[in-house]
């Protein structure tokens, strides 16, 4: 890559002082964003959050920080850093507030998602922050690409924190500002790392530098908690994965008598919760539920709770004038099978 000329030097640092003060506009698009961000996980709508990541408030001063700190101007470092704070407070007090007052008993799978982060957020907000510097030393690369990715990584887990701080639940508003912190870093670290290599790095040592040492020190301790998170899922899956090969293979209710379609397991849950997906003629009973529950504990030597979401099936032939009625649940007769007999025949204690 060309080194920029100082015509591109001062057309940068100009186009990022102004996109780092703060003024009426930004805090318009925090406002905005925000609101639309928070609604949008309120209503567990993927296409609203959407709409929320397209403002991209918190790119503009995000990035000029990064150059600030390459560039050791603690001017535009100050005053990119004063945007960043007030923009991260106003996020969190609006979610805060609207979580308060529509006091929502249970969150969805938007909100949820956010509270987990893991290694491979980190490598998302890395290249959401090489696409932003990029798109700021090359003049023909849109900027509405960049903006885009930085707000799919930033807002979004700043209102999980507030929604979730104002029901109490503090885990989880602790993992959604660890996903929070681990986007800012990332692509502060990108950035810098993409400007340096375009040849606005002053003395072409930003490894060398403290500032450099201090940003990669700071996101290189992001991932121990993210390491630790990442292999956790791996494990899940894992588990995920042999329970489903268990019951499909060793458990009569759901390798015979009914289809599974999908399974779910809700980790956070005490004890864990198994949702089975299903297709079956006969709607299983609760004993036979509770017996895959207890073959479950015994098979894996853990607890968890089973829950069976059923869809009936109905026959429709050929020669009749329409579909048979649905077949009326019965009970059945189920005979337990006593531990010591599964564990030497590997068979579940359920009805034939």
């Amino acid at each position: 890559m060309a080194r920029p000329t100082p015509e591109d030097f001062q057309r940068v640092a100009t186009s990022l002082t102004e996109e780092a003060r703060l003024n009426f506009n930004y805090l318009v698009l925090i406002v905005s964003s925000c609101l639309i961000a928070t609604l949008g996980l309120l209503s567990n709508s993927a296409a609203v959050i959407i709409g929320a990541m397209i403002i991209a408030p918190l790119m503009l001063p995000l990035r000029a920080m990064a150059f600030g700190a390459l560039e050791a101007d603690v001017t535009l470092f100050r005053s990119s850093l004063l945007s960043l704070a007030w923009g991260t407070l106003t996020a969190l007090a609006l979610s805060w507030l609207t979580g308060r007052l529509v006091s929502f008993p249970e969150f969805g799978s938007e909100v949820l998602a956010r509270t987990q982060p893991n290694l491979i957020d980190l490598g998302i907000a890395i290249a959401a922050g090489g696409i932003s510097g990029v798109a700021k030393v090359r003049p023909q690369i849109s900027d509405a690409l960049p903006g885009t990715a930085i707000a799919v990584a930033l807002m979004p887990p700043l209102c999980v924190v507030g929604l979730t701080l104002s029901q109490g639940q503090w885990a989880n508003s602790g993992g959604a500002f660890l996903l929070y912190l681990t986007n800012l870093l990332g692509i502060t670290t990108a950035c810098m790392l993409v400007f340096a290599a375009a040849g606005y790095d002053p003395n072409l040592n930003l490894i060398g530098s403290m500032r450099g040492r201090i940003t990669l020190a700071l996101t290189g301790l992001l991932v121990v908690p993210l390491g630790l998170s990442f292999s956790q899922l791996l494990q899940q899956a894992r588990l995920q994965r042999e329970l489903q090969t268990i019951l499909l293979q060793e458990t009569i209710t759901v390798g015979r008598q009914v289809s599974l379609s999908r399974l779910r397991v809700d980790w956070g849950a005490t004890p864990p919760r198994i949702y089975l997906a299903v297709r079956a003629s006969e709607i299983p009973t609760g004993r036979q539920v509770k017996l895959v529950e207890q073959f479950l504990q015994q098979r894996v030597g853990k607890t968890y709770e089973v829950i069976m979401e059923v869809l009936p099936v109905q026959e429709v032939r050929a020669e009749t004038k329409g579909p048979t009625p649905p077949v009326e649940p019965s009970p059945v007769e189920l005979e337990e099978v006593p531990p010591s007999q599964v564990d030497k025949e590997q068979k579940p204690p359920v009805a034939e």
